[in-house]
Parts: structure tokens; sequence; C-alpha cells
């Protein structure tokens, strides 16, 4: 119901701010007053009072209206002209996204005066004509996303050009030759932005980094962080910052903490991880219950505010994952060395410790700062074979040590029991409307050069989901015991907003091809056939297409201080406590946390809400370059398949051709319409289908395809397909 109440105020906010500017633009030399407003926009409960006159005053601070006189509002003499952020298609024309317009606003080429993709702009927009879209002319450029390009030198005589790789860059950089430095012909480079003159052609740049030769695994991978302006390396004065720090276990600090050491504890993660930052422990109760301990790292003893350690985690706010290799928050002093949850050594915890009943409820909680000794290190597949046999007994294949060898029964048994309250706590989860989403994760077996040797799918089992679920008690716990104190505290949220009903509806029209359908009857029959329709693609051919658009078709999850709960897990109340080596929102948790412990006043949210906003962009550019790195070494993957037919599904069409993915490595390409030869085909966007003239064939969405490799670029990232024929 709270989250309910948070969303409908979002929404009569949203209508409020619309309001405003259609009033104070509908007669642009009068002044209102807050009353007249309201009267005009029918507002005449004391909430929405409330919410008129805040929202006068925020548009106010942010300049997007004026004060004429006191208490008296009027717009900015800015005509037809709105604020948003710029996306530039492949083709070269954009749009603008406006929270102050309902539609995108279409920039045809000639009038995208110089933006880039990205970018915070004014833009002018038109009387609607007879086209449905409604079109605009960039007026300004208020903020640039980022100046500095990737590109590919062309060097000339006395001066050279970078020819950027990004296919939404539509123009070279010009270097003159005292900017060039040690740069050579066909080098791929990191060029920035330091002038665009009025008269001329090109913007001109410096070459600030010298990647490498294009082509090879080292220059691709750093290109791939360098695009998304991430770090490859740590500052020195960081890492010596944190090779200074003390990382001994103190008895003066173990006092300040509960002591968990002797009750029994061990980890569960992927056999090939470094960073071990959330550790269980497990010990049985009287009558019939247990104590579980959900032990995370305590970064924030290390991390401490006003330090170099601390700006630069806050900078990168997130690990980065990419196919090859991790790209660290935190100097491997920390997120390997002295937070990571090893076993056999004592460490710094901060824990959400629970009492829970046969029926995995909550009986009892307490939260604090902890140290643990962990008993055992356990890969997944070693606690899936515990969870599926029983057995003590670790077989020497899956064994992550030197060999077979053997647990306690003890650790069985709890293995054992915590499997069995997961279950039961994810069977709640779904009744409750959560969405299961497990999508296929493409990896890469890679030999000693970083050639791609074969491609395999990560699965999630039952281990996988222990972890999962008790990560998830976590991090609901522990939003819930900050989110209910009243007065309301400042605290960090991980949200999820409801689906856009038009996405969902576009994604039922699709899903209908393969004999699917979604349920609109309420929100409970949209996530219930959603799980039904995840679950019913499993193993079959559709699968990876249909998960693909379905998580396209949510929100995005992002970091707010306004929480409106989590609609993907179902839940009123939800945070980031269990990962803070990885993700700075969790170290801003801890201190919080730690902070209303001591019975500390509540801070203001404003500086929280920008760090928010901040560690959303990081994680979404994040997430940007691991895919691009795995769509890297799945081209790189195919060069050595050129010419072979594979069975592939029709994943995207568009105006210049169709995007096939390969049933059995998931590797995407494109088939280019020009390169259809039985036919002249022509994009149907109705039916989002090519249709062949003379034949009427129609190539869609789902259709199954036979093709080869016609191209492989891992410059440009590009896989291009011969399309061999279609199958019936």
């Amino acid at each position: 119901m709270a989250k309910k109440k948070k969303r409908l105020k979002n929404h009569r906010r949203n209508e409020i701010t619309k309001g405003i500017f259609n009033v104070l633009e509908s007669n642009t030399k009068q002044s209102f007053n807050y009353k007249q407003i309201a009267s005009k926009l029918g507002i005449d409960d004391t909430e929405g009072r409330n919410l008129l006159i805040q929202r006068l005053g925020q548009l106010t601070e942010k300049k997007r209206i004026q004060q004429a006189e006191r208490g008296r509002y009027k717009a900015i003499s800015k005509g037809n002209v709105v604020e948003g952020y710029i996306q530039v298609t492949a083709r070269g024309n954009a749009y603008v996204v406006s929270d102050e317009l309902e539609e995108d606003v279409f920039v045809p080429f000639n009038r995208i005066n110089r933006a880039f993709h990205g970018d915070k702009v004014e833009v002018a927009v038109f009387p609607k004509s007879r086209s449905k879209k409604i079109e605009g002319e960039i007026k300004g450029i208020l903020e640039r996303r980022k100046s500095s390009f990737v590109g590919i030198v062309d060097m000339q005589k006395s001066f050279a050009f970078v020819r950027p790789t990004d296919s939404r860059m539509y123009t070279d950089i010009f270097v003159p030759k005292e900017k060039i430095g040690k740069a050579q012909d066909g080098d791929k480079v990191l060029a920035e932005i330091y002038q665009w003159g009025e008269k001329e052609d090109s913007p001109r740049g410096i070459i600030t980094e010298i990647l490498g030769k294009p082509g090879e695994h080292h220059t691709e991978i750093h290109a791939i962080l360098a695009e998304y302006g991430l770090p490859a390396a740590f500052p020195l004065e960081v890492e010596r910052y944190a090779e200074k720090l003390d990382t001994k276990i103190h008895a003066s600090e173990i006092r300040k903490r509960r002591d968990m050491r002797e009750v029994l504890t061990f980890t569960i993660d992927p056999k090939d991880a470094k960073d071990f930052d959330d550790a269980l422990s497990f010990k049985v109760l009287e009558g019939n219950q247990f104590e579980i301990g959900i032990h995370i790292a305590d970064v924030s003893h290390y991390v401490q505010p006003n330090t170099v350690l601390e700006d630069e985690a806050f900078e990168r706010a997130t690990s980065v994952y990419l196919v090859d290799r991790v790209v660290p928050m935190l100097p491997e002093v920390l997120s390997n060395q002295a937070c990571s949850l090893r076993p056999n050594e004592e460490k710094y915890t901060f824990s959400a410790i629970f009492n829970m009943d046969t029926n995995g409820r909550v009986t009892k909680e307490w939260y604090g700062k902890t140290v643990i000794n962990s008993d055992e290190r356990f890969a997944y597949e070693e606690a899936q074979h515990i969870i599926e046999t029983g057995d003590s007994a670790i077989p020497e294949d899956i064994s992550i040590r030197s060999g077979a060898y053997s647990v306690d029964d003890e650790v069985v048994a709890a293995i054992k029991t915590l499997d069995g309250l997961a279950k039961k706590m994810r069977i709640k989860r779904m009744e409750s409307g959560a969405i299961s989403f497990d999508k296929l994760e493409v990896k890469f077996n890679l030999d000693e050069e970083n050639e791609p040797a074969s491609v395999y799918f990560k699965e999630s089992k039952d281990a996988n989901k222990l972890i999962e679920e008790f990560m998830l008690l976590a991090n609901r716990k522990v939003a819930e015991f900050i989110g209910k104190k009243s007065p309301k505290h400042t605290f960090i949220y991980r949200v999820h907003d409801e689906p856009n009903e038009e996405k969902l509806i576009a994604l039922n029209g699709i899903i209908s091809r393969f004999g699917h359908k979604l349920s609109f009857q309420s929100k409970k029959s949209i996530s219930a056939s959603l799980n039904k329709l995840l679950g019913d693609v499993k193993g079959r051919k559709e699968q990876n297409l249909v998960d693909t658009l379905a998580i396209r078709s949510m929100s995005k999850a992002i970091y707010t201080t306004d929480n409106i709960g989590h609609y993907g897990l179902a839940f009123d109340y939800y945070t980031h406590f269990t990962s803070p080596i990885r993700r700075y929102p969790d170290v801003m948790v801890h201190r919080l946390l730690q902070h209303y412990l001591d019975k500390g006043k509540s801070p203001k949210p404003e500086p929280y809400e920008e760090h928010c906003k901040h560690a959303s962009n990081m994680e979404y550019l994040a997430a940007q370059a691991e895919r691009d790195s795995v769509k890297y070494m799945q081209i790189k993957f195919m060069q050595n398949h050129e010419g072979e037919e594979f069975k592939g599904v029709i994943s995207g069409v568009t105006e210049w051709g169709i995007y096939v993915e390969i049933i059995e490595n998931k590797c995407e390409g494109m088939v280019r319409i020009r390169d259809i030869r039985d036919d002249y085909y022509t994009f149907d966007e109705r039916q989002y289908a090519l249709v062949g003239e003379r034949s009427g064939k129609i190539l869609q969405l789902g259709d199954e395809v036979i093709v080869s490799v016609k191209d492989t670029d891992l410059v440009r990232r590009h896989l291009d397909f011969n399309l061999i024929r279609a199958v019936n």
C-alpha cells in the first residue's frame, strides 16, 4: 500500500509539473500566484496544494520558471524550447528525450547542430505537422556527456584526423601536428576535443592516449573501457594509500564487535572468484529455530570519508566485469585481501543476523559490526553436489582444492537446511508477484592468449539460488529496518518501477507469434503471466530472444533516496547492502545504517540523491562496457568459423536488414538488406518484418533461418552474415 501511494504521489507530481508549464506558457506576459495556478489545474486538496508549492519552488531554483515578484510566477521566455538528452542513431538522425514532453522529439541530421550522443541540450520544438513525429532543432548544448572519443588515426603531412569508431559520432576530429604526440597512422587512440570554432568543419582535439593497434586483444579491451570513461588502472597515489592501510585484526577493535568466530561460517562463490564479500553462518537453536548470519565485508572500516581512496571508490562507483578481467572498484589490497572473507582468516564484517523458523519466517533480527572466521570456501559446483547428493565427499572433478576431499557432516546439514529455507523463501516471493529472470549468460573458455576456445552458458542452480535468496533477505530486511522508521530517515534504496504498459503490449504482439500471451487483468496477473512466459520458453529456440525482449520491457532499476519499492522482486523495501567491495551504494548503506544504530539524526537527502544518480549512471556505463566486451569476444570466436553455416533466429528487424542470433552460441550478427539476393525486400513497420516485393515472402522476428559468417570486424565490433535460406 505504501508503495502504491508513493507511485501515485510521483505520478501526481509529474502531472502538476506539466500543468505549471501549460498554465505559464499559455500566457507568457502574465504572472500567476499559486492559488491562481491551483484553480486552473483544479487542485483543491491540501496535499495537491503542497505539492504545487513545492514544485514551483524547485522549478524556480532550477531556473526553469521565474518569480516575477514575490509569490508570482511566469514562464521564462524561451518560446517552444525544452531541455532534454539527445540520442543519436547510427544513421545520423537523433531523438531528444525530455521530461517536459510526452513524446520524444525527432531531430534530423541537418538540425543536430554539433550535439553529440548523450549531451544535455535545448531543443526548439516545431508545431506538429502531418507526420506522426514531433520534430525539432537543437538550439544549445547545456552539458557535454563526454569530450573524449576512441578512434583510428588517419595521418596527413602536417596534421591528423581521428575517425571515431562509435557509429553515432558523425564527425572526425582534427588533430594539429603538435598535439599528435607519438601516435602513428592506423593507431587506435583516445582523442579529447578542446575546441570547435564556428567556421570549422571538424572539432579540434588532442591525442591523450595510444591504445594500440586495432584488432589486438589488449587494444580492443582498453578501447572499450576508454569509450565509457572507465579507468583501466588505479592512480599511483590511491595504490600507495591502500598499501599503507592497517589491515591487521586488533583485539581492541574486536571488543567493539559481536564475536562470531566460533560459529560455523562458510562462503559459496564462483570457482574463479578472487573477492569473497559475503559469508553465511549457521547455528541450530532450540524450538526448531535457526540463527543465520549474512556477513558482509566491512569495507567502510577501511574506506574512510575525505581520503583519496574514498574519492576513487566514489568516482568508479562499481567494479566492471569484462569478458577476460575484472576492473575493481577498490585496490587489490582491499578487494582480494583485507576485505575478502577468505577461509581460516579473521575478518571484520557488517552483519544481518536472523532467527528463522522451519518455514523461512524471520522471528528476530539484529544488525551490526562483527568479526568472523570462515571455516570453508566452496565453489557453486561443490555446494550443488552437497545439495543434490547429501554427500560429504567432494569429488576431484569439481573440487577447487588439490584433489577430492570431505567436509564435516555439520557443514552438509547446514547447506541442506539453508537450501530448504531458500526454496521456501523463493516460493513466497513468486507468490507475491516477483518475476523470475534467469536469462542465459554467455561465457567463454579462454586460452592463455585470451583467445575464445569455446562458448558456454552460465546456469543458475540451487546453490546459486541459495546465496541469492539470503542476500535478498538481508537487503530487504535492512531496507525495512530503516524505511519503516518514523519520522522518515534518509536512506539509499534500490528501486524498480512498474513496467511501461505500451512496451508490454508490444512484447505481447511479438510473443504471440510463438503462441504465448500476457495477461493484463491486474499487476499480479502481469507478473504471473511474465513468469509463465519465461518458464514456457526455457530450452526453446526463442528463449534468449524472449528473455531479452521481456527484460527490455521492464523499467531500469536505479538507486535513489525516494523509495517506490522494487516491482521485479515484489518488495516494498529494498536496498543494496551485500556487495560493498564492488558497489559504492552498499558502502553508503553501511555508513547510514551504522549512523542510525548509533542513534544519529537523519542527514539531508539531497547529497545522497546526487550520489545515487552518479552510481546509477556508472552502473549503466559498466553494463554497456560489459556487453561490448562479450560482443567483441563473440566476434573473435566467429572469426574462426567464416563460411560455416549456422541455424539462427531473427532477433531484430530494421529498415536496413535483419539481426540473427545463432541458436547454439547466442552470437548475433546482421544480414544487410542489400545482401539478400532472392528478392527486393522492403521494411514493413506494421508487421515488424521484411517483405519481398515480387514473392511476398516475409522475414519476421522469431523466424528460423540458416546463415553463414560473411565478415567479422573486431574494430567496430560488428558481425555480418549471409542469409542462406529461411527454415520452413
